[in-house]
């Protein structure tokens, strides 16, 4: 072989066997009386060749098999007398290896063995402006934003689709991208398809040009049944003129243009019913679209934008969710017909949630009939209603990092997403508490250990974790308790005062409702020895402080809404429910986004802090704490 032909070697050396057995034997050959491909000495093209052959899983196995001897002799020799030349090999096993630790410990396996990234990586997350990001999208990103910038150093481009100017808002679009940055992802480059309206128009004259697109004003209904049934439709043989003329009349947005879609010629009777000429143009005059105004009267369809757009914006590798793999032959069918660059797929199961609906039409039906306070409401599946409710972005990422790639689709447990959480938060949340307004029980102090007036004393805010700082607890001569806890009571029954000490139940009064009682001290005495270990407000000392605690459940009552089914035939009537509380002291110093735990009652965000009302907003009720449950994956929520 000569120089030339060797050095041109390296880059044939990274596929499948099929492809480079031709190469290897060649190899094998050139070496039959040669200890070097080159002299008498390692050079640096066969320290490239060597290198490649290393990397190369299927190369390395036939070698070790040693199905080409010379070869085999050769690749030992080097690798037993020139250890240098291994250096780079390592650095990319190790390198390899701690791409994929996290999610190695997390559970998940990264091991796709995505082709070309020596060629580079491009991932894409490409999200239409017709909503706000709900956590199925959340996932889509993430896997882009791990692909593009974790596992391979390269890129990750974030492509908003907008176009479809009747549900798209410059509002989604500008969340779409905060949500992003919330949840730390970057992306190296911000586009829209909209961008690219231009070079997707002229791609569709190809199309027709070359025969594969036609102009069809059949009646949608009539449409769909051709297409399920595999009916050529009555204009699929026009003439490349004719479509031409009526796409133009599409652009101008004319009576005949509207009455017009363009399709592509696939086929009409494709076992696979998304290669069946699917649509890839239609009309849209209703509405202005919010970046272009009324330039187009007509605009791509998802399914030709995103491989056209994909291949001409330099993605190597795009990944989307299971849904669309019946879609993966028509993306390429677009790709070769128009001879663009190849893009790799890999899809992916999305996350499925039981008594969940992630449709973006369905979510945002609930908001506009005001079902729900709106997309950031807590009972909703959207980044920042699952933030709103109490989910930390740490432990979001994290969750979604365990699911991995996999390509198996289950429904989850919401139990398993807030678990997550909670192993986050539990650590770090200050404890706090909290006892209902109605039908409080003063309870007065009896005994040596009573003191005489009101104590300040400091109390640690988390008892395992002395970082989280400290509070100040007030002692008096007497505390409020819960009614539920005083109606639990028996007459003497010992007793622990949490974070104080025990007391003996003396004396309660006799109503339905009990309001006052009488307690002996006994602070000295042991805890473990309790039943009880109860929660209590000193009644003297300071201001008690009002606050909503909030308790959300499912919007839906089925386990899983089909395509369909009627939304309002399973919406669940009794989604949240609010009781009024005190609180101590320290709760009126939290601000929105706080996250504590009420003793006793569970976990809590602060939606809005004493200091966060506006004036005249608070109510004949006054400014209050707004605290929303976070649910901890008891009780399967």
């Amino acid at each position: 072989m000569k120089q030339e032909e060797l050095q041109a070697l390296e880059g044939k050396l990274d596929g499948d066997f099929r492809s480079m057995e031709g190469h290897l034997r060649d190899l094998d050959k050139h070496l039959t009386l040669r200890s070097y491909l080159e002299g008498y000495s390692l050079g640096a093209t066969e320290t490239k060749i060597w290198q490649a052959l290393r990397k190369n899983k299927v190369a390395i196995g036939f070698i070790r098999r040693n199905g080409l001897p010379n070869l085999s002799r050769w690749f030992n020799f080097i690798e037993q007398t020139h250890p240098e030349i291994q250096e780079d090999v390592k650095a990319a096993d190790a390198a390899a290896k701690a791409k994929t630790a996290a999610a190695s410990k997390a559970g998940a396996s990264y091991n796709l063995a995505l082709q070309d990234t020596d060629k580079g990586v491009v991932t894409r997350f490409l999200p239409e402006p017709s909503g706000y990001l709900h956590i199925g999208h959340a996932k889509a990103a993430l896997l882009s934003d791990y692909f593009g910038h974790v596992a391979y150093p390269g890129k990750m481009r974030l492509r908003l689709d907008d176009t479809n100017p009747i549900t798209e808002r410059e509002e989604y679009q500008d969340a779409i991208i905060e949500d992003l940055a919330l949840m730390g992802i970057k992306p190296d480059v911000v586009t829209y398809t909209s961008d690219y309206f231009d070079y997707l128009y002229d791609m569709c004259i190809k199309l027709i040009t070359m025969g594969k697109a036609y102009a069809d004003d059949t009646d949608q209904e009539t449409m769909r049944a051709e297409r399920m049934d595999g009916i050529p439709s009555k204009r699929r043989e026009r003439t490349v003129e004719e479509n031409l003329r009526i796409f133009e009349e599409m652009k101008k947005g004319s009576e005949e243009g509207v009455a017009h879609c363009m399709r592509a010629k696939l086929s009409f009777d494709d076992p696979n019913k998304a290669m069946r000429d699917p649509v890839i143009y239609r009309c849209n005059i209703e509405k202005a679209h919010h970046r272009t105004g009324r330039k187009w009267n007509m605009y791509p369809m998802y399914d030709f934008a995103c491989p056209v757009v994909d291949s001409y914006e330099g993605v190597t590798h795009a990944l989307r969710s299971t849904e669309y793999t019946d879609r993966n032959p028509q993306y390429q069918w677009f790709l070769d017909t128009l001879g663009l660059r190849t893009v790799h797929m890999w899809d992916f199961a999305r996350m499925n949630f039981v008594k969940t609906f992630l449709s973006k039409r369905k979510l945002a039906k609930l908001v506009d009939t005001g079902k729900v306070w709106g997309w950031d409401d807590p009972r909703m599946p959207t980044v920042r209603g699952v933030r709103r409710r109490g989910m930390t972005i740490a432990a979001l990422r994290d969750f979604i990092i365990k699911q991995g790639p996999s390509r198996n689709v289950v429904s989850m447990e919401w139990s398993t997403f807030w678990n997550a959480n909670k192993k986050e938060i539990d650590p770090i949340a200050p404890r706090h508490t909290a006892l209902l307004q109605k039908d409080m029980v003063k309870i007065n102090l009896t005994g040596a250990d009573v003191p005489a007036g009101v104590v300040t004393e400091e109390r640690p805010k988390h008892p395992k974790n002395p970082s989280v700082g400290t509070k100040q607890v007030k002692f008096s001569s007497s505390i409020y308790i819960d009614q539920a806890d005083a109606k639990s009571f028996k007459d003497n029954e010992e007793v622990t005062l949490m974070t104080w000490g025990n007391a003996f139940v003396r004396e309660l009064s006799k109503e339905d409702t009990i309001k006052t009682g009488t307690f002996e001290l006994n602070v000295k005495g042991d805890f473990k020895s309790t039943e009880k270990k109860i929660t209590w407000l000193s009644a003297e000392g300071f201001d008690l402080v009002p606050a909503e605690l909030w308790e959300f459940d499912y919007l839906i009552t089925k386990d899983k809404l089909e395509e369909e089914d009627n939304l309002e035939d399973f919406l669940n009537p009794n989604t949240a429910s609010m009781e009024l509380a005190w609180c101590d002291e320290g709760v009126g110093q939290l601000k929105a986004d706080d996250i504590i735990q009420l003793e006793r009652r569970g976990f809590f965000r602060v939606d809005k802090g004493l200091n966060d009302w506006k004036e005249g907003e608070a109510g004949e009720k006054g400014p209050r704490v707004v605290l929303f449950g976070i649910p901890t994956g008891k009780g399967g929520k």
